[in-house]
């Protein structure tokens, strides 16, 4: 099965197109305020009425309350929720089926943390303190491949180019993730030319 691919942190409807053309099945939006990434209510609404309709938009959310994140559902019309807190599981069972839970790695009890939250799908990143996610901080991928083969698991952390096939061929996961690594010095625009070359490495594996 072809690895999907979300490109994450996109932030103006120009690099929502930029993925689209490429072929990606999801993008992120990132709703954290505390985020270099973040988009407002507005900018959200714009981009998922240009691509929603050709590929999947994921808010991706921090801590929020319930009701903040069915507020912005309701406002904006994001197809699923991505939770990348510390979120419990009561919270992701009250928006499932159209959300995940995001967990950081941090060594090999993560399959039992994994276990605590339900829905068939899940985010695995690399843990930092600096920030829940984007940091292009990668962590040990053998302790993803057994809950890919549990769940449909999204690998993200530190992924580009040069290091996705690899990723892919040891953890096969459902779909790979990035964002820092399709961007250049401006966290808030992606390289057309890293998005390009990312979609190709991902496509590249068997």
């Amino acid at each position: 099965m072809t690895t999907a691919i979300k490109i994450c942190g996109i932030t103006s409807v120009a690099d929502a197109e930029l993925a689209v053309a490429c072929g990606v099945e999801a993008i992120g939006l990132n709703f954290w305020p505390r985020s270099a990434r973040h988009v407002d209510v507005g900018t959200a609404r714009a981009i998922v009425a240009a691509v929603g309709a050709r590929t999947l938009v994921v808010g991706v959310f921090v801590d929020a309350s319930l009701d903040a994140v069915r507020a912005a559902i309701a406002d904006t019309s994001i197809g699923c929720v991505q939770l990348h807190g510390d979120e419990p599981p009561e919270l992701l069972a009250a928006l499932l089926p159209h959300a995940y839970k995001a967990l950081r790695v941090r060594g090999a009890n993560i399959a039992d943390e994994a276990r605590r939250f339900g829905g068939n799908y899940l985010l695995l990143d690399a843990y930092s303190r600096a920030a829940p996610g984007g940091t292009g901080a990668t962590f040990d991928w053998a302790l993803a491949s057994g809950l890919a083969r549990e769940r449909k698991v999204t690998l993200a952390g530190g992924l580009h180019a040069g290091n996705v096939a690899d990723a892919i061929r040891q953890v096969r996961p459902y779909c790979v993730d990035v964002a820092s690594g399709v961007e250049g010095s401006d966290p808030r625009v992606k390289d057309a030319a890293k998005v390009r070359a990312f979609v190709d490495a991902v496509r590249s594996v068997a």
